[in-house]
């Protein structure tokens, strides 16, 4: 069984920080594109809260993984706690924890407990590799998410070709980033009720 803990200070407000989480498939943005994680929600309750139940499936370490995961614990802005009820472990288990450390800055702590379904030569073969790229993937998965609330990233966003397209020659006549021309657009038209 391996546990592998990170944390990393957003200078992100708590709520804003804990809302990031609190949306499963999130996760997926989190790791490298080469593993191609995905995470569905399969079923959600309310505010994806205790007993939310999504899919998760990657390319781990070479090999193709897919699970199914309960929201067990949930509390706003504090933590929130989710394992496996269906997949390929022995046990999977992923807690984040939130802390408001003050002037809108957030601890955000992650930790995996997990335990592969693998024989002694196996466990051997997990602290070499698995674990060194589950514990990157942690990591680096905290820093893209510090990036992105702090602004400092960028998100998908998933437009058409066309709008795009549009989209580029408005930025070219504001004579900005596409960034600030989303903005002043939707500054820019009053928003209907």
């Amino acid at each position: 069984m391996a546990t592998i803990s990170k944390e990393v200070i957003i200078n992100a407000p708590v709520k804003e920080v804990f809302t990031y989480f609190a949306r499963p498939e999130h996760m997926s943005e989190q790791f490298p594109k080469e593993i191609g994680m995905n995470v569905i929600p399969i079923e959600v309750k309310e505010g994806f809260g205790v007993g939310t139940v999504f899919r998760i499936t990657g390319n781990f370490g070479g090999k193709v993984l897919e699970w199914d995961c309960e929201t067990l614990e949930y509390i706003p802005e504090r933590k929130i706690v989710a394992k496996q009820i269906d997949g390929p472990f022995k046990k999977w288990m992923i807690t984040v924890e939130f802390e408001d450390v003050g002037e809108n800055r957030t601890r955000t702590r992650m930790t995996v407990d997990y335990d592969l379904p693998l024989s002694f030569i196996g466990s051997i073969m997990d602290k070499v590799k698995i674990e060194k790229e589950a514990e990157r993937g942690i990591e680096n998965g905290l820093y893209r998410v510090k990036a992105l609330l702090e602004g400092t990233g960028s998100i998908p966003v998933y437009i058409t070709l066309d709008a795009y397209r549009k989209l580029l020659r408005v930025k070219e006549n504001m004579n900005c980033s596409v960034s600030e021309a989303i903005v002043r657009l939707i500054e820019s038209k009053p928003i209907a009720k």
